[in-house]
Order: structure tokens, then sequence, then C-alpha cells
């Protein structure tokens, strides 16, 4: 199982796109309108996100934006068989939205259905076969013809992304095991690791659930502290739901230079981070530019038992719809480095932390 692609529900699809393909250096490849809606598609290498916006005041778009802030409505995960994987999801009691539907074309096929999924989230679960229309059910939906294309056959010059490297789900207090259950018993995801982070002010619990038969990494977090950032995103996103998305590049430093020329805001890390991150064992051994990683305010983590150059380089942009509720990750696992860099944990939450005290949200 993998990502397919995530459909994010917004204000202004059209001013959505506009942002994405002048900040983040994603491109348009589709768009038109529907009954109730207007959606865009976009792309940055394997990287596709739908954005929707609502034309009228009817349909499910203007329905959960009455709900929550612009955010993802939908993570789309490509399976193998998808059949088998709906068949297995109502075994597993799951609320489904759409049954499969089969398009066919002259060069492929493309099977789908749809499940609910945690909070207000969706899935769409997704079989392709050969060359296969963007969007399930755009021709039935009456989009415009252009929705129907090649997906993964559409060339980009220099694409910043070379993939979803992880998508992070945040759920209420005491949701955290069930929402993990729930996605075992589904998606038949697997646990993989668990965090619990706590600073002077907030603390949150973590676990890292994978897929067995693909990359799909799905980490779910809770707030165990009235005042934590998770809790923060509950009571402004209405419930849980996408807190970010992980894109995975080969040129982290390069890339947050140009997304910094481009506008994007990512959050600032105390000097003191990098006093002590070059004073750690192994940190001569990364061959990295320390000058360029601070100037650019990367994080980097590293496990002193690993081959030499493996590290993990991330940065955190800061949200970037009108609630403080949604944002990116940019993430280099150099020298195949895993993990999600545990060792960053502390300096990234006192990060956020004092993005919530400039919003008057913590103490």
């Amino acid at each position: 199982m993998n990502i397919d692609h995530i459909h994010f529900y917004v204000e202004d699809a059209a001013r959505s796109r506009d942002w994405f393909v002048n900040t983040m250096g994603f491109r348009s490849i589709a768009g038109g309108p529907g009954q109730f809606t207007q959606i865009e598609v976009i792309k940055n290498g394997p990287v596709y996100f739908v954005l929707s916006s609502p034309l009228t005041q009817r349909g499910p778009v203007a329905e959960f934006l009455r709900a929550h802030p612009s955010g993802v409505a939908d993570l789309a995960f490509g399976v193998a068989n998808v059949e088998a994987a709906i068949a297995w999801a109502i075994a597993a009691k799951a609320k489904v939205l759409q049954h499969v539907q089969v398009e066919t074309g002259a060069q492929g096929s493309l099977r789908w259905a749809r499940i609910m999924g945690w909070g207000a989230l969706e899935h769409t679960l997704i079989e392709r076969s050969g060359i296969t229309p963007l969007l399930p059910g755009a021709i039935e939906s009456g989009f415009a013809s252009p929705l129907v294309g090649a997906l993964g056959q559409l060339p980009q010059t220099n694409p910043c992304f070379t993939g979803i490297d992880h998508v992070v789900l945040n759920v209420t207090a005491g949701d955290l095991q069930p929402a993990i259950n729930w996605y075992q018993d589904v998606l038949q995801f697997r646990p993989n690791r668990s965090f619990e982070i706590q600073t002077a002010r907030s603390a949150l619990c973590s676990k890292v659930l994978v897929h067995p038969d693909g990359s799909a990494q799905l980490p779910i977090n809770e707030p165990t502290s009235p005042g934590s950032q998770i809790q923060e995103f509950l009571d402004l996103n209405g419930g849980p739901g996408i807190q970010h998305i992980a894109l995975h590049t080969t040129d982290i430093i390069q890339a947050i230079a140009q997304f910094r020329q481009c506008g994007l805001a990512f959050l600032d890390v105390p000097t003191d981070y990098y006093i002590q991150l070059q004073q750690r064992s192994g940190a001569a051994s990364l061959n990295l530019d320390w000058q360029a990683i601070q100037a650019q305010q990367v994080l980097v983590d590293w496990q002193e038992w690993s081959p030499p150059q493996t590290a993990l380089l991330q940065t955190f942009t800061r949200p970037i719809f009108a609630q403080p509720t949604f944002f990116f990750e940019l993430i280099q696992r150099q020298a195949q480095a895993q993990g999600f860099g545990e060792g960053n944990f502390l300096a990234l939450f006192e990060a956020i932390e004092q993005e919530q005290i400039k919003r008057g949200s913590l103490r």
C-alpha cells in the first residue's frame, strides 16, 4: 500500500493552486468545475495533490468546510487489489462510502472504492493498471475533460520532491490506541515505533504505523497535556485530522533556499541547537556543510552506530492556511537513513511552542 494522492478541501482551489505553483514549485496539470465543486490537480515529481473548493453551499466540500478549516479531506492509497482491500475493510466493520467502481479506457483501467477513515478523514483505495484517469470518478462527476490524463506519465523539469515520506494524523486524547487498532484492523498497517515527547510546557505521545506491503507510513499523535500543540490543532481543526505531510527531497538545503526566495516561511531553530549538534558523537563523520545547514535552519539527526554519512535532515514550514493547523515537513534521508528524527523532537517541539506563544495559545 502506497500513497496515491492527497486531496485537500480549501476555500479557493484556484488561489491555492497558484500558491503551490508559485511557492513550492508544483505544476498545474488539470482543473475544472463540477456540479458543486471547483477542482485543481497539481504535481511535483511523483507527488500529486488535488485541491477542491465549493461552488455552492451544497456538496461534500462545503459541508466539510463548515465544520473544519482548509486541510486534508482524503488520504488516497494505492493498492494491489481493490476488491480484496475493500472486502478486508468491510470485514473489519469499516464504513463504506463508495463500493468498487471500474473505469476502463483504451490504455488502462482504474478500480477504486472509498471508506470513512478516522474522524472526518476519508480514504480512497485505488488500483491502477496502465494509463488511467487522474481522478477516480472525474468523468462521472462532470469535471472538465482535462482531468482525464496519464497519472505518472507527465514529466516535470527539476522536481523538488521525490515522494511522500509520511503523513501525520492527530487524534484526541485517549484515542491513540483505538486509532492504531482501526488502521491495523481495516487497512492492515503495523506498529513500528513509539515516542513520548515532553517539554517544560506540554507533552504528547506518538506511534508510527507502517504498511508491510508498501511504502505508506502513518505516525499518529495524541495530546497528553492541555497546552500541547496537538490539542491546539484539535481545537482549531474541529477534531482529529492530518497535521502535516513530509515531502522527501534529495537536496534539502537547495530546496529550502529556493522556497525561502518564493516566500515560504519555516520554523525558526535556536542557535544553541547547532552548537550542541556539532558536539554530538559522530558529527564529524557525516561530511555535512554545517554552515549551510545552520543558514537554512535544517535539523539533523543520526545514530552513532549507523554507517558513516547516514543522517536524517528535516525542517518544517509554518502553517500554510489561515488557521495554524496544517503544515509541511521537508525531509532528506541521506544514505537511506531510517527513523523520523527522534533526536530533533525536543528542538522541534520547542520551536513549535514558540509559535504557540506568539499566537497566545500557550503560556
